[in-house]
């Protein structure tokens, strides 16, 4: 075989070579921090995965794999065996935090999966159908997704959802993905089908979610009554205002923070809290604790008009 045809099977076992490299280093490390969890409910027996955050044994992984139960045991890399308990779960972001009273797992880094791009290479750890320690590799195949959850009587979106075409099965949920420098981007949470799994971003908002549960076993939510749906803006708002889209209030609750405010049907909210608002996730994610009793100055677009209101979220009770 000549030099010439040599040089292309080279270059291919040299990119191998790397993507392994790169698969093999996190799986190491990460794979310590992972547990697969046995959870016992009034539901029954259920198993997932979840993956150790801190020093002293809080875990994060999916609500809906420990929905209904109070605890259980996590299996870890070593076989190690501890019980959990259930400090708090978030039905409405997916997410629950658990914690164990004894162990020397090192915790694994939280990164932020908002620089994420399409087609990065991500790594799943978890423990699918009862094989634990699983690692499956892929790439992020989408970004900005939308997943559906319910709580009681309330719906919301989980928002930014991570798309990835790393095999996930069931059992995977609640465990991590990974960047390729190791650190956990996403909590897996959902298998779409036909290869594509979903993931439940680490980002600002998560975090933030992540220390209510945390410090209180619950996530408060602020109320403004308001629903709306996202409508393109005139040429002209939209080059004052830097935003091609606003948000069209289609209800407002009487007596809610929003008809206190003076806001009505058919305004179009452009900002909230000095962000853009261009849908109703732009609205969901400043509907956390610290909006509770706050002012909140919106800005709306009313007969071609700029209206300033000042609206005081409330907290939401289901």
């Amino acid at each position: 075989m000549s030099t010439e045809q040599l040089e292309p099977e080279r270059a291919e076992s040299a990119a191998l070579d790397a993507y392994s490299q790169v698969v093999t280093t996190v799986a190491a490390r990460v794979l310590p921090s992972v547990a697969a969890l046995a959870v016992r409910s009034p539901r029954g027996a259920g198993a997932g995965s979840a993956v150790t955050f801190t020093d002293d044994g809080f875990l994060l992984t999916s609500a809906h794999v420990v929905q209904g139960a109070d605890g259980g045991v996590a299996t870890f890399g070593d076989g190690a065996e501890a019980r959990f308990d259930v400090v708090g779960a978030d039905p409405l972001s997916d997410l629950a935090v658990l914690r164990v009273r004894a162990t020397a797992v090192p915790p694994a880094e939280l990164g932020d999966a908002d620089p994420l791009r399409i087609g990065q290479l991500v790594v799943a750890v978890g423990n699918p159908l009862g094989l634990a320690g699983s690692v499956t590799a892929g790439v992020v195949s989408g970004l900005g997704r939308s997943l559906p959850a319910r709580d009681g009587r309330v719906v919301r979106l989980i928002e930014d959802v991570i798309q990835t075409d790393a095999a996930l099965n069931p059992g995977n949920s609640g465990g991590a993905l990974a960047d390729s420098a190791g650190r956990v981007v996403g909590i897996n949470t959902a298998v779409a089908g036909y290869g594509l799994g979903l993931a439940v971003p680490i980002n600002s908002t998560t975090r933030q979610i992540i220390g209510d549960l945390v410090g209180n076993g619950r996530v408060r939510r602020a109320w403004l009554g308001v629903a709306g749906v996202p409508v393109p803006l005139p040429p002209a708002v939209a080059e004052r205002t830097g935003q091609q889209r606003g948000l069209r209030v289609v209800e407002v609750v009487p007596d809610s923070p929003a008809g206190i405010a003076g806001i009505y049907l058919g305004d179009v909210i452009i900002s909230a809290g000095g962000r853009p608002v261009a849908n109703g996730q732009s609205l969901q994610r400043l509907m956390l604790g610290p909006a509770i009793g706050s002012r909140l100055p919106m800005t709306l677009l009313r007969r071609s008009a700029f209206v300033d209101v000042i609206a005081v979220p409330t907290e939401l009770t289901r």
